[in-house]
């Protein structure tokens, strides 16, 4: 082995982790599975329940959770209960909608004057404009399970009608992650005079919280999860935290797995953008003739994508620009694509769409995160991941059947020129991404994509 490829899996060996037990680990493998569990959940909570997602949509399927919440905390008052969610997302219509109609903030409220606010729901502001970064932490815990998926609470995520948003749903269960989690969200999170209540009668305006703001992302940048590690040589997790290019533990950690990687490594990704840093070492990878295989949803199963027989907006360009990404990386390496060593799939199932993120390596390193393997996620989003390590291979067969099921709606990849090309697109995409090239606004667009 290099030096390097020495020095990243020492790093990643030397992290300190939590010894956990295989079976106190578990994953699922449907969105139906996920909405099930998730409601077990939170029926049989018994003394708290701290849900991070990007947002809690005022829909059928976020009516059925809030309404499961307020039922717990009427059940156990003494219940804890914490929804912490991006504070510009909430105070939003979805993209498309009409401006100055109800958003998911003005829900919460008409929920709390009848319900009461015995319910957190909590706005975190990451940055000043959600164009510029949003609350991407991901994680539900209850009790002392953590629920780590990368979904977020509506109708697709929730398989509430037709259509469902697949993702990743790992529980595990240690009361000292649980704890160290909750920590994070109680003395980072929460107590910050920035992060606000979005379900009182007057939620203040970003204006208002700069000071505070500044204080919470210095704190974002310096402060991740803490716990008491003890030495193990088994199983055992990380849970990390990151923003920013500068001290970025999780980017470190991300890199790390792909420089240490000898055998094969699995990437997941709905949004195929990677950033440089992560392109290299993929590259780096298939040079020494590394198994990779990539994950990523067709552009049909992209949750921006708009059927050709509906409305054409700007935002439905974006699938097409992730797909001219893809093809091109495939053509760069369409050598490593012919020899195999290079696998790309690409999933689809009838009108659904894909939203699995994370990293496995040579069957011993598992990243369960919400980080899109994005410049975006690179640069200035709030992330978190939970790193796996199990040297003695005690969870392969779970992740063998996750990625089983996973590949069963995937079309694999056999050279470049199966993944469709510009000319194919309907023409108002065509023109668009023209334009986007000749003032060469593409690059500024995927460095925030």
């Amino acid at each position: 082995m290099s030096i390097k490829i020495n020095q990243s899996r020492s790093f990643l060996t030397k992290l300190k982790k939590l010894p956990i037990s295989a079976e106190n680990v578990n994953c699922l493998f449907s969105t139906k599975a996920f909405k099930e569990e998730l409601f077990k959940k939170i029926s049989t909570a018994t003394k708290r329940i701290y849900i991070t997602a990007l947002y809690l949509e005022a829909d059928q399927a976020g009516e059925e959770v809030l309404e499961a919440l307020y039922t717990a905390k009427a059940k156990n008052p003494q219940l804890d209960i914490y929804v912490v969610i991006d504070f510009h997302r909430a105070q939003r219509g979805l993209i498309g909608a009409d401006k100055g109609g109800d958003t998911n903030t003005t829900w919460y409220q008409k929920v709390a004057s009848i319900k009461g606010q015995g319910i957190h729901i909590l706005g975190l502001p990451v940055k000043k404009k959600e164009l510029f970064g949003v609350q991407h932490l991901k994680g539900f815990i209850f009790d002392d399970t953590v629920f780590y998926s990368g979904a977020s609470i509506n109708n697709i995520y929730l398989h509430q009608l037709d259509r469902y948003r697949f993702d990743r749903y790992w529980l595990i269960k240690d009361s000292a992650l649980a704890d160290s989690m909750v920590d994070y969200l109680q003395n980072i999170i929460i107590a910050s005079d920035a992060v606000v209540n979005l379900n009182v009668p007057l939620v203040p305006k970003f204006s208002a919280l700069k000071k505070p703001h500044r204080q919470l992302s210095s704190k974002l940048k310096n402060v991740g999860y803490k716990f008491n590690s003890m030495e193990t040589h088994g199983l055992s997790v990380r849970p990390l935290t990151g923003i920013g290019t500068k001290n970025n533990k999780l980017n470190k950690v991300i890199r790390a797995i792909f420089q240490s990687t000898q055998e094969s490594v699995v990437i997941f990704t709905p949004y195929f953008n990677l950033p440089k840093a992560i392109a290299r070492d993929v590259s780096a990878l298939l040079k020494r003739q590394v198994d990779v295989t990539i994950v990523v949803g067709d552009k049909t199963a992209n949750d921006f994508y708009i059927p050709e027989d509906k409305p054409y907006r700007t935002i439905g360009a974006l699938p097409y620009l992730y797909e001219v990404n893809l093809r091109n990386f495939a053509r760069r390496h369409n050598a490593s694509v012919l020899q195999g060593n290079l696998k790309i799939h690409l999933w689809k199932h009838e009108t659904n769409s894909f939203h699995l993120k994370g990293i496995y390596s040579d069957n011993r390193f598992s990243l369960l995160t919400g980080h899109n393997l994005n410049p975006r996620a690179w640069r200035l989003d709030l992330e978190n991941a939970l790193l796996i390590d199990d040297p003695n291979k005690e969870l392969c067969s779970l992740i063998d059947q996750e990625l089983s099921n996973l590949l069963a709606h995937t079309q694999l990849i056999e050279s470049y020129k199966d993944i469709d090309e510009i000319v194919s697109y309907p023409n108002k995409v065509k023109r668009f991404l023209s334009r986007l090239r000749k003032v060469k606004a593409d690059r500024i667009i995927k460095g925030i994509i």
